[in-house]
C-alpha cells in the first residue's frame, strides 16, 4: 500500500534503536562501576569524531553530552593521578568528538579549550589544539565573537604572543553584537603587553560577561593567582630592604615580625598556606602543594616594550 512502511526497514531501524541504546546503557555501566584506567583509550570507544556521528542515529546531542561528561571526568582524573600528572592525551580528541556530535556546544568548546592549553609551557598544555578546537567553534557558530575572543586570550595566557593576541582582539570585535569595549582591546594588548593590570582586565571581562559557572570559576581562580604574585612582589620587596641593612638574606619570616614589617608571621595565600620562604636567596615564593600553584610565568607589573601587531591566520 503507498505510504505503508516497509516491515522489513522497520524492523532494522528498531533494531538499530535498540543497539545504541544498549551502546549508551553499556558506556554508562562501564563508567559508572568499572571506571576505565586512567590514560586508556578504551575512552574513546570509537575515536573517528565522523564514524561516531554516522553511529548516533539522530541521538547526536545525547552523545555529545556522554563525551562531554567523558572528557571533564578524563581530565579531573588525570588532575588528582599523580602518575599520570602529565598525560591529558585523550582530552583534545573526546572534545573533538562530542563537537562533532553537537557543533553547538558552547561550554565544550570555551571551557574544554582551558582544559587542552591548560598547563602550558610545560606538558601536557597544548594551546595550538585550544585555538584549534575554537576555531572549530567559530566556524560553526559564525556569530559568536566569544570563540575569537578566547582564541585572542589563548595567545595573551599562555603563548604570551601579544601582537597575535591583539590581532584576534581586533577580529572579535568586528563581529555583529561584540561588546562596546572590545575594539580598544587590541591596542591596549599591545601597549601592556604581558602586564598584570591588563590581564586582570581581561579575566574580569570574562568574568563579567560569561553565561557558564565553569568560566566564571576560573577567571576567579585566575583573579586570585594574580593577587597572589603581586602579594610576592610586596614580600620580596620588604626581604630585599632588610637583607640589604643587616648584610645577608633574611633566613625566617620571625625576622621580618620582629622588625615590624609583618603583621602575620608566617604570611599566608589566599588558599591558607605558608608563603615559602628560601634561606639561600631571600626570596620569598608559592608553595607548591597550594590549590593555586602553579601561578602564570613571566607576567610583570610593568609592561614590556611595545610591538608591532601580528594578523590571525
Amino acid at each position: 500500500m503507498d505510504g505503508a512502511l516497509d516491515p522489513r526497514r522497520t524492523g532494522l531501524l528498531w533494531l538499530a534503536c535498540i543497539c545504541l541504546a544498549a551502546a549508551i546503557g553499556l558506556q554508562y555501566a562501564r563508567d559508572r562501576y568499572l571506571s576505565a584506567p586512567i590514560g586508556s583509550d578504551n575512552l574513546l570507544y570509537v575515536e573517528s569524531p565522523s564514524a561516531m556521528k554516522r553511529l548516533a542515529l539522530g541521538y547526536d546531542a545525547l552523545l555529545a553530552d556522554v563525551y562531554w561528561i567523558r572528557a571533564v571526568q578524563y581530565f579531573g582524573g588525570q588532575r588528582l593521578a599523580e602518575r599520570a600528572r602529565h598525560k591529558h592525551d585523550l582530552v583534545y580528541p573526546l572534545l573533538d568528538i562530542t563537537t562533532t556530535l553537537d557543533p553547538y556546544f558552547n561550554i565544550a568548546y570555551r571551557f574544554g579549550s582551558i582544559f587542552v592549553a591548560e598547563g602550558y609551557p610545560r606538558p601536557p598544555g597544548r594551546p595550538d589544539l585550544a585555538i584549534k578546537l575554537l576555531e572549530k567553534g567559530f566556524a560553526a557558530n559564525p556569530t559568536r565573537w566569544q570563540y575569537l575572543y578566547d582564541i585572542a586570550f589563548v595567545h595573551y595566557w599562555w603563548l604570551r604572543d601579544f601582537p597575535g593576541a591583539a590581532a584576534w582582539f581586533k577580529r572579535a570585535s568586528e563581529v555583529p553584537g561584540s561588546p562596546e569595549w572590545m575594539p580598544g582591546l587590541a591596542a591596549a594588548t599591545l601597549v601592556r603587553g604581558g602586564d598584570r593590570r591588563a590581564a586582570r582586565f581581561l579575566w574580569e571581562q570574562i568574568l563579567r560577561s560569561s553565561e557558564a559557572g565553569y568560566m566564571r570559576e576560573n577567571a576567579k581562580h585566575r583573579l586570585v593567582q594574580l593577587d597572589v604574585m603581586d602579594e610576592i612582589d610586596r614580600l620580596n620587596d620588604a626581604l630585599g630592604q632588610v637583607s640589604a641593612r643587616i648584610g645577608h638574606p633574611v633566613t625566617s619570616w620571625e625576622e621580618l615580625g620582629r622588625r615590624g614589617v609583618l603583621r602575620r608571621v608566617p604570611p599566608v595565600d589566599p588558599a591558607g598556606l605558608p608563603y615559602v620562604l628560601d634561606p639561600l636567596t631571600g626570596r620569598a615564593h608559592l608553595d607548591p602543594k597550594s590549590s593555586l600553584a602553579p601561578l602564570p610565568d613571566d607576567m610583570p607589573n610593568e609592561p614590556p616594550p611595545m610591538k608591532a601587531a601580528g594578523s590571525p591566520r
